[in-house]
Order: structure tokens, then C-alpha cells, then sequence
């Protein structure tokens, strides 16, 4: 996999266009989000990474706020991609058994 390095030490874009964290298949979105989701520190972000490097968590973090309305329009896509492909998916046999029993 191709990656392009940028000014941040520990941060590069992968050939889609995404930035991920060097070394790893970790992009950059996916460690915000988890930050965003628990309200984890950047210790305990590299508690539950411990692949990451304390200077790859800050290195991400530093590009997510410098590049904050660009990731979070990212973010609200992939949110949007998710909720389409529900609707498509449908409901599954079980919950439609569920919901024609009235107990969902």
C-alpha cells in the first residue's frame, strides 16, 4: 500500500486519500471517534492501542484539529454510508418475527 507522509511526524495519507497513523492501518477518524464515543484520554486511547506509540496518538490528534471540518465531514459520511446501508439491509428474519409478535 502506497502512502504519501505529511507534515505531521506520524501521520500519512494512504492511497484513498484517507490519513492514517505510519505504520499502521489505523486511520486517523477511527481514533477520534473512539475518543469522541468513550471520552478517552490519550492515555487511555494508547491503553486500548497499545500498538500506538504515545507520540502517534498526539500526532493524530494534533491532525484531526488542525484538519477538523475536513475529518468531520468524513466522519458524516461514513454516518450517512451506515445508515443506508440499514435501510437497504432491512430488518433481519429474527427482529421480523419479534416485530409480528408485537414484542419489538
Amino acid at each position: 500500500m502506497t502512502t504519501n507522509l505529511t507534515d505531521y511526524k506520524h501521520i500519512a495519507i494512504d492511497h484513498r486519500g484517507v490519513p492514517i497513523i505510519a505504520g499502521s492501518t489505523l486511520k486517523v477518524i477511527d481514533l477520534v471517534m473512539a475518543q469522541i464515543a468513550y471520552g478517552w484520554t490519550p492515555a487511555e486511547i494508547h491503553i486500548n492501542n497499545r500498538d500506538l506509540s504515545m507520540s502517534q496518538i498526539h500526532s493524530a490528534l494534533a491532525y484531526y484539529w488542525e484538519h477538523r471540518e475536513e475529518l468531520y465531514q468524513a466522519i458524516q459520511a461514513d454516518l450517512e454510508f451506515a445508515q443506508k446501508m440499514r435501510e437497504k439491509a432491512g430488518y433481519s428474519p429474527f427482529v421480523t418475527r419479534l416485530k409480528a409478535q408485537g414484542i419489538r
